[in-house]
């Protein structure tokens, strides 16, 4: 089950620049990421179909929370080219205490001041 503390690493690829700033934009506005890095195109050799395929692809680096890991991963397939886009996860088994409250608070929501 996860816990709302639990800070995780999600690695995902796009097809272009374009689609991975659109995701990154798309995770940290709805606060599914706290900060999403996008790293430059690179070559994926992978199977598909039966074949070996060789296509140029984008990186991204979302940190988050484990509890987010399911709606990210919704978000994500809903709005990614891909039939079956790559989305995997790994937990941090450490990290500085600053950097972890500051991701825990990225992805909550911001608290309602009373009107």
């Amino acid at each position: 089950m996860p816990t709302e503390t639990h800070a995780i690493v999600v690695f995902m690829t796009a097809a272009s620049r374009e689609e991975a700033g659109q995701l990154a934009d798309m995770l940290v506005n709805k606060r599914l990421a706290a900060c999403v890095q996008i790293l430059p195109e690179m070559e994926s050799v992978y199977r598909w179909e039966g074949e070996v395929e060789r296509q140029p692809e984008v990186l991204l680096i979302a940190k988050t929370l484990d509890s987010k890991f399911a709606d990210l991963e919704t978000a994500v397939r809903a709005h990614h080219s891909y039939e079956i886009p790559e989305i995997v996860a790994i937990p941090l088994s450490a990290g500085s205490a600053p950097y972890l409250k500051w991701l825990s608070a990225s992805t909550s929501e911001p608290e309602q001041t009373p009107s």
